[in-house]
């Protein structure tokens, strides 16, 4: 895996990473509600997938993200954030995460280049990962919410 320096990167700068997603959630005309929730969770859910991603990335640990992100999907439902906003903050995360990325490698080798592609295909597959089980868990609450009797 040679895009495991990079994972590391981003793992320690976890916090400058969503610093940068939680100003464009702010700046996002289209995030209304998103922007209304506490930074300080936005802030949480952030430094628990960044500072674990190489956790997150390895095979195997796909039931523990499913149950984070399907829970994440049932509260944003719960919070009334609309499914597209949920969606939209995910892929600011990987967006900010591979600018970042792309700042702090200096000397474009073919080798960084490799492991640099390497790494955005991974986050793609993973993001997708993610967007489908936080559909997923909203899906769940929203049944929950039109079948509950009155």
């Amino acid at each position: 895996m040679l895009s495991g320096k990079l994972v590391h990167l981003i793992e320690s700068h976890w916090d400058q990473i969503m610093s940068r997603v939680i100003d464009q959630v702010r700046h996002e005309p289209q995030m209304s509600h998103t922007r209304a929730l506490v930074e300080s969770e936005l802030h949480d859910w952030g430094q628990t997938l960044l500072q674990n991603l190489g956790h997150w990335l390895d095979a195997g640990n796909e039931e523990d993200l499913a149950h984070k992100y399907e829970y994440l999907g049932r509260l944003r439902c719960e919070e009334e954030v609309p499914l597209h906003e949920s969606v939209h903050a995910l892929c600011i995360i990987r967006e900010k995460i591979v600018d970042f990325v792309e700042e702090h490698v200096f000397s474009k080798n073919t080798l960084e280049l490799y492991a640099e592609e390497e790494l955005e295909r991974r986050l793609g597959r993973f993001f997708d990962l993610l967007t489908i089980h936080l559909v997923r868990g909203y899906e769940h609450a929203l049944r929950r919410i039109f079948v509950a009797p009155l």
